[in-house]
């Protein structure tokens, strides 16, 4: 089986598997009990938020580990009244913000001019993802806090003491774009241990100090008093070790993923006449390409690629499970055909050469088959 879908998850590495492996069996301690292997514990739980600070140019105090990107994302949004956010974000944001969606254009990425309307002088928090994981667009982060920037100077002039942050969901960037906070100008940001070879179910919050946000779950008062819950050790030493490979290995899997990428699309492109790349972007990730092809039905594609050895995607795996035509491709302007008919390919760190050479053989044998099927139940109606 050849595996093309690493935008929806990523098998564990083995540095990040090896430096847990010690807190399942021998180094079980609570790290919040007081005797000595417990206050060890603690201490390495604590240097594994050290490294993944230190990954985002961060101070440790500003790290909150959480149980993935959706708990990060519902700690940040949930902590403000009025969050603005647009048309492309996660379901996750999407379902934790309000209804005023900023505009994309045809690529996804987001319309400036429609951020700095739309900010009013309510606006509390405004969410914009670094990188989506349906069509790989990046959006101009720096840009828009320069916005965020101006409206705060604004606020300050105009005695409007409501605050007003940038929060960013970089769980499909890490691994492939600068991750550094402060060059980036956010006050929030969302990592997602599964995305980048690390365990699932483990994440993190970025809080810039000074942010202040309202506790996601009460009890014990862990993680600052935002998180309460026994730490998961394991998962944030894995985390922690997946986070600096990955940021350590960037830069050389950026090229190599990128001319894999780049072979796959024009072979697309080339072979199937009706093709089109959606967000065909210079400002996108290395290992993504989303397209549609006229007349395909994606999902009954991406069945079929399985049955043939290739498993890839339609779309976000949870706009996937959920059934519903993907409101990206929506919003970038594909017609409910061109929605209907797309496919997500996403490369990652073990994927070769030759396994594009294969797939491209799977591909040119197995979609034109559908593309037929296809067409013969749009005559059937």
């Amino acid at each position: 089986m050849i595996y093309l879908d690493y935008a929806a998850a990523t098998p564990i590495c083995k540095k990040a598997r090896l430096a847990m492996e010690p807190f399942f069996t021998d180094r079980f301690y609570n790290p919040s009990a007081a005797y000595t292997p417990a206050r060890e514990t603690r201490a390495v739980f604590e240097n594994a938020r050290h490294d993944i600070a230190k990954v985002l140019g961060a101070n440790q105090n500003e790290i909150i580990i959480t149980a993935g990107a959706t708990e990060s994302i519902n700690l940040a949004l949930g902590s403000f009244s009025n969050v603005l956010t647009s048309q492309i974000e996660h379901s996750a944001v999407l379902a934790c913000a309000g209804k005023n969606l900023v505009k994309v254009d045809a690529r996804g990425r987001i319309d400036l001019d429609d951020l700095k309307n739309k900010i009013d002088e309510k606006t509390e928090l405004v969410s914009i993802g670094y990188a989506n994981s349906e069509i790989g667009v990046v959006q101009p982060l720096k840009e828009a806090a320069e916005i965020i920037c101006a409206e705060r100077a604004r606020r300050s002039k105009r005695d409007n003491k409501t605050p007003i942050y940038l929060h960013t969901d970089a769980s499909a960037a890490a691994g492939f774009l600068d991750l550094n906070v402060a060059r980036l100008g956010v006050d929030l940001m969302t990592l997602n241990s599964g995305k980048c070879y690390g365990p699932k179910q483990v994440g993190a919050l970025y809080v810039r100090a000074g942010v202040e946000l309202r506790p996601l779950v009460h009890g014990g008062g862990q993680e600052m008093g935002l998180r309460s819950g026994t730490e998961n050790v394991a998962g944030a030493v894995g985390f922690a070790a997946a986070l600096a490979q990955a940021e350590k290995k960037r830069k050389s899997e950026v090229g190599r993923i990128k001319i894999l990428r780049d072979d796959f699309e024009s072979f697309i492109i080339g072979e199937f006449a009706g093709a089109r790349i959606n967000s065909a972007s210079k400002h996108r990730l290395p290992g993504i390409f989303n397209f549609s092809i006229e007349g395909l039905d994606g999902e009954r594609a991406v069945f079929a690629l399985d049955f043939a050895g290739v498993m890839c995607a339609t779309g976000s795996a949870c706009a996937a499970n959920s059934g519903a035509r993907s409101h990206v491709l929506t919003a970038i302007g594909l017609t409910d055909a061109e929605a209907d008919g797309s496919l997500r390919i996403s490369l990652g760190r073990f994927t070769t050469q030759p396994e594009i050479e294969q797939a491209k053989k799977i591909f040119k044998k197995t979609l034109p088959k559908e593309l037929e099927i296809s067409q013969k139940q749009g005559q059937m109606w």
